[in-house]
């Protein structure tokens, strides 16, 4: 069975953005935090195949708008995710540069 994006994920220690947390529904939407920066986001995401992740960013603090495509792996609670550097740009071709995640506790 292939393990679910769906839930809560936040950025562990040690990685540039620490805190940051997404928050993927099992209604293709998703929501976005990072406090320390004020920045709240939120739109949908698709999941393309084994590994492949679209997220369209619809509502940004800073005006971030726009698709980002990105790779993923999943293992168990931790999330591995690289995602484009900015809204159109081509997807990262591996995870050499995801960030990485872990499920946050209910």
């Amino acid at each position: 069975m292939t393990q679910s994006i769906t839930g809560k994920w936040v950025q562990i220690e040690g990685q540039a953005y620490a805190g940051l947390w997404f928050d993927f529904k099992d209604d293709g939407t998703f929501v976005a935090e990072y406090a320390p920066l004020g920045v709240v986001s939120s739109g949908t995401y698709t999941i393309d195949g084994d590994g492949l992740i679209t997220i369209q960013q619809k509502k940004h603090t800073f005006g971030l708008l726009g698709e980002f495509p990105g790779v993923y792996a999943m293992d168990g609670n931790e999330l591995k995710m690289a995602l484009s550097s900015a809204a159109g740009q081509p997807r990262p071709k591996d995870l050499s540069e995801a960030r990485i995640y872990h499920k946050a506790q209910d």
